[in-house]
C-alpha cells in the first residue's frame, strides 16, 4: 500500500492581472511542487511545505481566487510510482540544465588556459561562475526529494569544476610568481 503522504493544492486564480498568476507558478515550481494539471499541484507533506502553501493559500485569496489544500496518499503503489517519477523527472530536468552549465564552465576555463590568460580577474570571474554553480545545485538537491537519477552526477561534474578551478588558481598564482621574479 502506497506510504508516501502528499499535499495537494487546487487553486484557480483571476486571469489577469497575468504577473501575479506567474509569481505564484514560480513559487510552487520554486518549492518542488509537480503540476498534476493546470492549477493542481502536489508537494511531499512536510511541515514547511504545510506552512508554506497555507501562506500560498491565503496569497491566492487575497488574488480573488480560489484554493483548496488537501493531504492525500496513492490509490495504490503504481499510482505512488507514477507520482515519484514526476518528482524526480522534473529534478533530472533541472540537473541536466545544471550539468550544461557545468560543460559551459569547463569550456571557459579550458579557453583561457589555451589562451594563457592567467590572471587574478579572469581567475575572481571564474570563481564566481564556480559559486553560482555551488548555490545552484544546493537549491536543486534541496529540491529533490525522491533521489532523481543525476543527483550524483551533479555531484561529481562539480567536484570536478572545482578541481578545475583549482588547477586553473595554480596556473594563476605561478604566473604571477614568474612575473614578480622577473
Amino acid at each position: 500500500m502506497a506510504t508516501d503522504s502528499w499535499l495537494l493544492l487546487t487553486y484557480k486564480v483571476p486571469a489577469e492581472p497575468s504577473k501575479k498568476r506567474v509569481a505564484l507558478w514560480r513559487r510552487l515550481k520554486g518549492m518542488g511542487a509537480i503540476y498534476l494539471q493546470t492549477g493542481v499541484c502536489l508537494l511531499p507533506k512536510t511541515d514547511e511545505h504545510c506552512r508554506r502553501l497555507k501562506m500560498l493559500e491565503n496569497d491566492i485569496v487575497e488574488m480573488g481566487g480560489e484554493a483548496v489544500l488537501l493531504e492525500t496518499v496513492a490509490l495504490d503503489r503504481l499510482q505512488e510510482e507514477k507520482v515519484v517519477a514526476r518528482f524526480k523527472a522534473d529534478r533530472n530536468e533541472e540537473y541536466r540544465e545544471f550539468l550544461d552549465k557545468c560543460a559551459d564552465f569547463e569550456a571557459e576555463i579550458a579557453k583561457e588556459t589555451q589562451a594563457r590568460h592567467f590572471t587574478y580577474a579572469e581567475l575572481e570571474e571564474n570563481d564566481v561562475d564556480l559559486k553560482k554553480l555551488q548555490d545552484w545545485l544546493e537549491k536543486i538537491k534541496k529540491l529533490d526529494f525522491y533521489g532523481a537519477g543525476l543527483r550524483d552526477e551533479a555531484g561529481e561534474r562539480l567536484r570536478a569544476c572545482e578541481a578545475l578551478l583549482d588547477a586553473y588558481a595554480q596556473r594563476v598564482f605561478d604566473a604571477h610568481d614568474e612575473n614578480r621574479q622577473a
